[in-house]
């Protein structure tokens, strides 16, 4: 279970996007929206491997990841978590995070290896530590 409360942690599997934060260098928060996928009690985002916030993962592993309604009364959960880097067997936690946002237009690659390997894609595993949030 993410969290005590089952309400959040239901919330979190209902849903497929996020705000990812991570820490700048400076210790600046910086963040972008995300798919996610659940994998147990954790949670997994793919990237390229180049974009920022991997780099700032690999600096300071500590994120907070916030979960979205996309629709009123706009509820959330936010998730203090530590985040790893994975750069080898990404299929399955890929095709997972594909699945979850099959409905949104977004195309699937029709070779997910091909297409990890041309991107260079890593995922994000995040581990949450704290779970809070709004369910109205």
């Amino acid at each position: 279970m993410i969290g005590n409360n089952k309400l959040f942690d239901a919330f979190v599997s209902d849903h497929r996007w996020a705000v990812l934060t991570s820490l700048r260098k400076d210790g600046r928060p910086v963040s972008s929206l995300v798919a996610y996928a659940r994998e147990g009690d954790q949670l997994v985002v793919s990237t390229p491997g180049a974009t920022f916030k991997r780099l700032t993962i690999e600096r300071d592993a500590r994120v907070n990841m916030c979960v979205l309604s996309s629709s009123e009364p706009f509820n959330y959960v936010s998730i203090e978590a530590e985040a790893a880097i994975e750069t080898d067997h990404l299929v399955e936690s890929t095709r997972r995070i594909l699945v979850k946002t099959a409905d949104s237009g977004y195309e699937q690659p029709d070779d997910i290896e091909v297409w990890l390997k041309q991107q260079a894609r890593v995922i994000l595993r995040i581990s949450p530590q704290r779970v809070s949030g709004v369910i109205r």
